[in-house]
């Protein structure tokens, strides 16, 4: 016998079904923080694949990417590379469950801040580049945690309320990290610079073609927004990058010494030079870099997307 009608379900229960899955995957997440972290990797490593294989409107998004930037590698190694990309994108994710859960001593041991600590914790404004490396959580965990200085970022709400509170309550997690939202403006952001904050900047992505410059990026040009730039100049501040690589005892965050003669009066000329020195980073790790993004979605004269 076939049934003549299906079961409805109420439109309140369709709402709360995809409320329960997130709430039940934060948990699992969350659990993440107390597995070893081979364990974590591991998990990482097949989530990740798993993903390469169901996404594929994101595959190709990758694919475009490592096409137009390193257009001298042959077809495979670039399937090769994507697929690294997949895993290391699912590995951090992963990761976030012992860097917003696990205890202060396991983040100690598992994040390790090299090079010019000094110049980040001396008096004055300072602007720290972030390019979006997986490891991005993980740099701003370790900074938050185990420096005795007071940092601030720009955040993006999330559309899921649920994964919003959840990100929201770990990039808080230590006191003194202060989370501005777009909303807050300018005035804010470059006040709490003046106050001694360290502002941890993150603007190598494309947010639109309203406020962003197009220069090179790889020899492509990019919408990317001169913030480092107007932000430096406004408040004065030296330009420190900041480089996270994922490692397999846990991420190395690297604090690289100031840029030199930065910022200038160019606001163009100092977002082709930002791009140039990200380069210059990510051809040491391509595996780990956002290439899930469509970098150059918008393009100048009306040129069409290549995605």
């Amino acid at each position: 016998m076939h049934a003549t009608n299906s079961p409805v379900v109420p439109k309140n229960v369709q709402a709360l079904a995809p409320q329960m899955l997130t709430r039940w995957l934060l948990t699992l997440l969350a659990w993440t923080g107390y597995w070893p972290l081979s364990l974590v990797r591991a998990a990482g490593t097949i989530l990740g694949a798993l993903l390469w294989v169901v996404v594929p409107s994101r595959r190709r998004v990758v694919r475009i990417n490592l096409t137009l930037c390193f257009p001298e590698i042959g077809l495979w190694q670039r399937r090769w590379l994507a697929l690294q990309v997949f895993v290391r994108f699912a590995q951090a994710w992963l990761d976030r469950g012992w860097l917003w859960h696990g205890s202060e001593a396991q983040l100690r041991a598992r994040i390790h801040l090299t090079g010019d600590l000094q110049a980040l914790t001396e008096d004055g404004p300072v602007v720290i580049f972030a390019p979006h490396f997986v490891g991005l959580d993980a740099a701003w965990t370790g900074l938050t945690q185990q420096l005795p200085r007071q940092f601030s970022t720009i955040y993006t709400d999330q559309a899921n309320r649920d994964a919003d509170a959840w990100i929201l309550q770990g990039r808080q997690r230590f006191k003194n990290g202060r989370l501005f939202g777009r909303i807050d403006g300018v005035k804010a952001i470059v006040s709490g610079l003046k106050a001694g904050e360290a502002l941890y900047l993150l603007p190598d992505m494309n947010f639109g073609p309203e406020d962003s410059v197009f220069v090179p990026f790889f020899g492509v040009p990019a919408a990317t927004v001169p913030s480092l730039s107007r932000f430096a100049r406004l408040a004065r501040a030296r330009v420190l990058p900041v480089v996270t690589r994922m490692t397999p005892s846990g991420y190395e965050v690297q604090v690289l010494p100031a840029w030199q003669d930065f910022p200038t009066l160019d606001a163009v000329a100092d977002t082709t030079r930002m791009n140039a020195e990200l380069e210059r980073y990510i051809e040491a790790m391509p595996d780990q870099y956002y290439w899930v993004h469509k970098r150059f979605k918008d393009r100048p004269d009306g040129e069409a997307s290549p995605y």
